[in-house]
């Protein structure tokens, strides 16, 4: 078991413990997300991997969120903040916009990338770097804007 898995099951335990039914809820959620991948894919998933499925989670909960302040449920709003902010709790740190073209650079340089074409080299290796730091969508317009100068 890896490190965050074996965190997150410890979390559980304390959560159950202490009648925390928001915690406990959402961390059998979470733990249900990483045994469904990992039984789709016939293999113990990383520490990366398991960081992605929280990131999937951090993302779905801010897309309830703004679907439930448009359809103005303050209650249901309430609900999915305190699910996001436990999730969150275990996602590193966010890199800032610096940091990802740091690290952009250095794996361009790594693989020899000269332009445009060469972006699904750095792709392949910098989306799992990042993997829960950084957004997809920020590293890829990052990549395309350091190898079209």
């Amino acid at each position: 078991m890896t490190e965050l898995k074996q965190k997150l099951t410890d979390d559980l335990k304390q959560a159950m413990k202490a009648r925390d039914e928001t915690k406990r809820s959402v961390l059998r959620m979470l733990l249900a997300a990483i045994h469904n991948v990992e039984i789709a894919k016939r293999a113990t998933l990383s520490d990366a991997d398991i960081l992605g499925i929280i990131a999937k989670g951090v993302k779905q909960h801010h897309e309830s969120i703004d679907a439930f302040k448009q359809g103005d449920r303050h209650d249901l709003v309430a609900k999915e903040e305190t699910e996001l902010a436990i999730l969150q709790g275990y996602l590193p740190e966010p890199l800032g916009r610096e940091d990802v073209v740091t690290q952009v650079r250095k794996v361009i340089e790594e693989v020899g990338a000269q332009g445009p074409r060469d972006k699904g080299k750095v792709m392949s290796r910098i989306i799992p770097q990042l993997k829960g730091r950084a957004d997809g969508s920020e590293i890829n317009s990052i990549v395309t804007e350091l190898l079209s100068s």
